[in-house]
């Protein structure tokens, strides 16, 4: 058995160059919602949920993105309700959010 039960990333890369990058389309706040829920409901620790920054991805055009270990699925979202959906059926029960999928063809 793995050390956590789920693990999850959240990409919070931001590009000097004006590249496109999750940092500028609110990933910071999609990590810190996601983080929070996950203590409020004590998921956290050994067995439960890690909550992770993640650097690049590399799925830039889809940002933000974040993605769900051990089962590779990336999702992309756009405010708290996402992340809430998120962790209310992925991470806590292990129901992926279907709507919230990042296509598997968007990279950078």
């Amino acid at each position: 058995m793995s050390y956590y039960k789920r693990h999850i990333f959240f990409c919070l890369n931001q590009r000097e160059n004006g590249e496109n990058a999750c940092l500028q389309h609110g990933a910071q706040a999609g990590f810190d919602r996601c983080k929070s829920r996950i203590k409020a409901e004590g998921l956290m620790g050994p067995g439960g949920v890690r909550v992770n920054k993640s650097g690049c991805l590399d799925r830039c055009a889809g940002g933000p993105v974040a993605v769900v270990y051990p089962e590779g699925v990336w999702y992309t979202y756009v405010d708290a309700d996402d992340i809430d959906e998120i962790v209310d059926s992925h991470l806590k029960d292990g129901r992926v959010v279907e709507r919230l999928l990042l296509a598997p063809d968007i990279g950078r």
